[in-house]
């Protein structure tokens, strides 16, 4: 695993996939969903908290780039990193594999601002920066 990455690992299903069997392309974002969760978790936090704090991600931006098919019953390896943390939005990268594979299938990002429950953008709190840049990490 690359430094200061996340891996999350997940098997495809089959309400994935087309009808070829091969995974529909906006699944690749719920699966960097995913992959951002665990990341959270591995720094000691999760959304949940987040939101019970009053604060809101919204993706803002989203980029996928397809490489080579995931398909029904793969076990992906999704990694994940922090890119960019600003004063109120963050970036997230992502490659994904099939695992025992070192093939990209997809590489992507996300944008996300931080805005409070009335809507307007917000500063992410110096302990969620702290954290999602890996001081106070659990990893």
């Amino acid at each position: 695993m690359v430094e200061g990455m996340v891996e999350a690992r997940l098997r495809v299903i089959y309400g994935d996939t087309d009808q070829m069997g091969v995974v529909y392309y906006a699944n690749y974002l719920r699966y960097f969903e995913f992959a951002r969760s665990e990341l959270f978790r591995a720094h000691g936090g999760s959304y949940r908290e987040l939101e019970r704090d009053g604060l809101l991600l919204p993706v803002v931006e989203a980029h996928v780039e397809y490489k080579a098919s995931a398909r029904y019953d793969d076990m992906l390896v999704i990694r994940t990193e922090v890119r960019e943390v600003k004063r109120a939005s963050l970036t997230f990268g992502y490659q994904l594999f099939r695992e025992g594979e070192d093939r990209l299938l997809a590489t992507g990002y996300t944008v996300h601002a931080c805005i409070g429950r009335d809507g307007r953008p917000t500063r992410l709190p110096e302990a969620v920066v702290q954290r999602l840049q890996g001081e106070g990490s659990t990893r």
